[in-house]
């Protein structure tokens, strides 16, 4: 069966080493016949969270204008949310951060979002799998918190410059995401 799935991604990079995996996913999702929607969190204005508590109260997810409240109506209408993105300073870059923790709107505003499927697709330029865990911790705590199960991690070190992720299995990983689905 067909699923509607959400992607987020979080580099500024255009032809980066976690575009190309989400790249990879994304076709071998839509082989399968599953409807994408993408969102390059990089290209879009989408500020911090300012903890005000007024989520919905003007009819959308954030009562301060921004992309995310493009984002929001696609990620309640979606089967299956996936978050990629490079470590930046050993956490997730600010790019997919704010986005992120926009999806505080949608627990404030009491809509019906548990039991989504999702899953994480990251890369980091050192070898250590470590490095990985500042991505890794707030995303299974985040989850846990919105009653999501995840479907997978994809997760690769030792990639810096563009095109590294050709040097590894990291695509592959990425595209064989969409069986679990």
């Amino acid at each position: 069966m067909a699923k509607k799935i959400v992607v987020l991604t979080g580099s500024p990079r255009k032809k980066g080493n976690s575009i190309a995996m989400t790249e990879a996913f994304i076709a071998a999702a839509q082989k399968k016949g599953h409807q994408i929607t993408r969102f390059d969190t990089a290209q879009m204005q989408i500020n911090g969270c300012r903890a005000c508590d007024t989520c919905f109260s003007q009819g959308k997810a954030c009562s301060f204008d921004d992309d995310f409240n493009k984002i929001a109506p696609e990620i309640e209408a979606a089967d299956v949310v996936v978050f990629t993105m490079p470590v930046y300073w050993y956490t997730m870059p600010a790019q997919i951060k704010a986005p992120i923790d926009k999806l505080y709107s949608l627990v404030v505003g009491q809509r019906d979002i548990a039991g989504k499927q999702c899953a994480l697709i990251a890369c980091c330029e050192e070898d250590d799998m470590s490095v990985l865990d500042g991505v890794l911790m707030p995303y299974q705590k985040s989850i846990a918190l919105l009653k999501w199960t995840s479907i997978g991690e994809v997760l690769i070190p030792g990639v810096l410059a563009v095109g590294d992720i050709d040097k590894t299995d990291g695509c592959q990983q990425a595209a064989a995401l969409a069986d679990r689905i």
